[in-house]
């Protein structure tokens, strides 16, 4: 990665940055004079009446247009998204009843358990129904523009006109500048043990709406069931991932950590709950993490004793960010990128696999996103990874020549790299070259 290769920070007019990433619902309920007063500020710096407008069904129609855009399964109900909208009108109306008189219930997520990137273990995702994720939207879109304009400058994720480019070149620019110490810090089990008081105490600070506020207690706590024994239980703590409301609520908690590392002066640079700390000396290092700690434990969270640390960078060692390793003045995809890739890879080109031009269409498109994601990496690891896939498909087509064993010399010359390239195969190597020359 080199300092000029990173993208400069994504341009976002005005009003659509502050309304969020639900813009065309949050706009069912920001009106100008609202924007303008999250500049100039509200009396007693507390926002009271916004229920009336989330909960109209004009802003829950806008909603589930927001939510039939991003697809997803059915809930614990089994109504999909399209048996919903087979009834709309009716389905929004009596939502909006129930939410207005305060006898809306969420029903219980469906838990279901997906692989964990790099490891053999699996972390849980929580499906809610389609009722509840409209509710969430118009929910988020009434809470995020009241946190959105006070969030620190080093929090990113999940912030409308903000990624992970923009995290990590400020990460970069910070190492540069001579930030060769990092604390590099890991939450246990973020998502799974927020404490519920923390994020609430942390929507009172801004927002008095007992509606609003009664219906974000209400997700706190609303049933698991999980998807293979059909078993309900309650959450006390966490926000489940997946649910709409969850990564704001997670920057809400968060924000009080922020808050005190800009206080303090401290170059933090978050991402959920992914963050680092660049400081210039291992003196700074070390009472950075002494605060961090402080700050985790009055919160009720836990650092992982086994993955944070101090790192000096300078001195040759290592650390990883959001799929990136830097190390040695440089920001290459960390070894679990590359074989997760590799792995996805492999179930892509199965020894029996369908019709070439079937397989390269599905490589393609993971190979894409992927470069996409790494392109401000150095490019040897795309030549390798090129090689790799074309490996596995002349493998492909040897099997079905009858070939025999893989022979690099005999199956390169029957189909070499113009035959890939002219049957539309992706090359991140190319790609990195055009790149690099434009």
């Amino acid at each position: 990665m080199k300092e000029e290769a990173l993208e400069e920070p994504a341009t976002v007019p005005e009003k659509a940055g502050r309304v969020g990433k639900t813009l065309g619902v949050a706009l069912c309920i920001w009106s100008d004079s609202m924007l303008a007063a999250l500049d100039n500020g509200v009396k007693g710096g507390k926002w009271y009446s916004l229920s009336d407008k989330a909960f109209s069904v004009r802003t829950l129609e806008a909603a589930f247009k927001k939510v039939k855009a991003n697809g997803g399964a059915a809930g614990v109900d089994r109504v999909t998204i399209a048996r919903f909208e087979t009834n709309l009108a009716a389905e929004l109306d009596r939502l909006s009843k129930t939410l207005m008189d305060g006898t809306y219930r969420p029903q219980a997520i469906k838990r279901v358990m997906i692989p964990k990137p790099g490891s053999h273990e699996k972390r849980p995702l929580g499906i809610p129904t389609v009722r509840d994720r409209v509710v969430q939207t118009a929910l988020r879109a009434a809470l995020e523009p009241i946190f959105e304009h006070g969030f620190c400058d080093g929090s990113f994720g999940f912030r409308p006109g903000r990624s992970c480019h923009q995290a990590l070149r400020r990460v970069w620019l910070s190492l540069k500048s001579g930030k060769a110490f990092v604390v590099d810090a890991d939450l246990r089990k973020f998502f799974d043990t927020i404490p519920h008081d923390l994020i609430m105490r942390g929507l009172k600070e801004k927002v008095s709406d007992g509606k609003l506020l009664a219906l974000v207690g209400l997700f706190l706590k609303q049933g698991v069931m999980e998807a293979e024994d059909a078993w309900e239980y309650e959450l006390s703590e966490g926000t489940p991932q997946g649910s709409v409301i969850s990564p704001l609520l997670a920057n809400i908690a968060l924000h009080g950590m922020d808050r005190m590392a800009e206080g303090k002066g401290l170059d933090l640079v978050r991402y959920a709950d992914d963050f680092v700390v660049l400081c210039s000396s291992r003196e700074e290092a070390e009472s950075a993490l002494e605060d961090i700690e402080g700050w985790v434990e009055k919160a009720g969270l836990k650092l992982h004793p086994d993955k944070t640390r101090i790192v000096d960078y300078g001195s040759g060692e290592s650390f990883e960010f959001l799929g990136y390793e830097f190390k040695g003045g440089k920001a290459d995809p960390r070894s679990k990128s590359v074989n997760n890739l590799r792995n996805k890879i492999r179930d892509l080109t199965p020894q029996c696999g369908g019709k070439l031009s079937d397989i390269i269409a599905e490589l393609n498109s993971v190979l894409k996103g992927w470069y996409r994601y790494f392109r401000h990496g150095y490019g040897w690891k795309f030549e390798r990874m090129d090689g790799f896939v074309r490996r596995r498909l002349r493998s492909i087509l040897a099997r079905r020549k009858r070939m025999g064993r893989f022979n690099l010399v005999r199956h390169h010359t029957a189909w070499p790299n113009a035959y890939f390239e002219r049957m539309g195969l992706f090359s991140m190597q190319r790609a990195h070259v055009e790149r690099r020359t434009l």
